[in-house]
């Protein structure tokens, strides 16, 4: 059986709401695979290779400052390639684990990907895109991080544009309005992935 035969790609971009969405599907008994969740345990177990690679600075109290590592990283290509390269292939490493247990059940499942599109690293078919215009993702990033306008600006530029994603979705869950609007989207695309065959 193929790897990741069931799971479905949630994706989306930073301030577009996929965790409100993960949240809705968790209580809906999807089964979730949360790579942010698995990525924070890779980086705390990677911390020794993290201040090697990016100072000591990014370290507080025994653990990575996520903070720290996130100001260097998102200003600076080169700095994010080389976290990526370390982080990357130990991510997919314990998602693939946690896929075989999954496609064992033969049911949907989702798996949250924050670069999904950017990185090609998933051999999954079939992906969920949470939407919001960019206008609107600036401004709930700077409410929800409290930064800049040019901070918010350069994090969202760090990322693949949220509307070429939206073109490459199979499904498109528009999360530009308010909570009750995300809910009925989240269950007609819940219905969708229902009435389809895997």
């Amino acid at each position: 059986m193929s790897i990741f035969k069931y799971a479905i790609a949630l994706t989306g971009s930073i301030a577009t709401g996929k965790s409100s969405v993960a949240k809705l599907f968790d209580a809906w008994g999807f089964e979730i695979i949360d790579l942010d969740t698995v990525a924070h345990q890779v980086l705390d177990r990677q911390q020794e290779k993290i201040s090697e690679l990016f100072g000591e600075t990014c370290i507080t109290r025994g653990r990575v400052d996520r903070k720290a590592l996130g100001k260097q990283i998102f200003s600076d290509t080169e700095k994010r390639k080389k976290l990526e390269a370390l982080l990357h292939p130990l991510i997919r490493q314990e998602a693939v684990k946690k896929a075989h247990i999954l496609d064992a059940f033969g049911k949907p499942y989702l798996v949250d990907i924050p670069l999904f599109f950017e990185l090609h690293s998933y051999p999954i078919v079939r992906s969920i895109v949470v939407y919001a215009p960019r206008k609107i993702q600036l401004q709930r990033l700077m409410r929800r991080d409290e930064c800049s306008t040019q901070e918010a600006t350069q994090r969202i530029d760090a990322q693949m544009s949220i509307e070429i994603k939206k073109q490459q979705a199979t499904f498109v869950i528009d999360n530009s309005g308010d909570l009750v609007q995300l809910e009925r989207e989240c269950r007609r695309v819940r219905e969708l992935i229902k009435s389809s065959e895997v």
